[in-house]
C-alpha cells in the first residue's frame, strides 16, 4: 500500500503562484509514476502532469505547459508541482496519484492505483 498526502493549496489572484507537495509513504519502492490531476464539480478528473519515479520521463497537459513544473525529491519521497501564471480556469481540487504499474505514458485516472485526499486551488480574477 502507498499513502499520499498533498499540501500547499490555497487562494491566489490570477498571475500568482502556488506550490503543491505530495508526500508518499508505505511501499514507495513499488511506484513507477506519480501524477497530478484536477477536478471541478460536475466534470471529469483532468490530467495535469506526470513524472516517472526515476524522474526520467515527464509529460504535461497542453493547458499547463510552460506554466507548471513538476519535480521530485526521492530522498523525501515527495513530488512538487510549481504552478506559475495561474488563471481562474486553473481553479480545481488537485489530486496527487501514484501507480505501481509500468506505462509508457499514464494520463488516465484509471491507470493510477493510489490517490491523495485532494487540495483546493482557487484562482480569482
Amino acid at each position: 500500500q502507498v499513502q499520499l498526502v498533498e499540501s500547499g493549496g490555497g487562494s491566489v489572484q490570477a498571475g500568482g503562484s502556488l506550490r503543491l507537495s505530495c508526500t508518499a509513504a508505505g511501499r514507495t519502492f513499488s511506484i513507477y509514476t506519480m501524477g497530478w490531476f484536477r477536478q471541478v464539480p460536475g466534470k471529469e478528473r483532468e490530467f495535469v502532469v506526470a513524472i516517472s519515479w526515476s524522474g526520467g520521463s515527464v509529460y504535461y497537459a497542453d493547458s499547463v505547459k510552460g506554466r507548471f513544473t513538476i519535480s521530485r525529491d526521492n530522498a523525501k519521497n515527495t513530488v512538487y508541482l510549481q504552478m506559475n501564471s495561474l488563471r481562474p480556469e486553473d481553479t480545481a481540487v488537485y489530486y496527487c496519484a501514484a501507480t505501481n504499474h509500468y506505462y509508457t505514458m499514464a494520463p488516465q485516472p484509471q491507470q493510477y492505483d493510489y490517490w491523495g485526499q485532494g487540495t483546493q486551488v482557487t484562482v480569482s480574477s
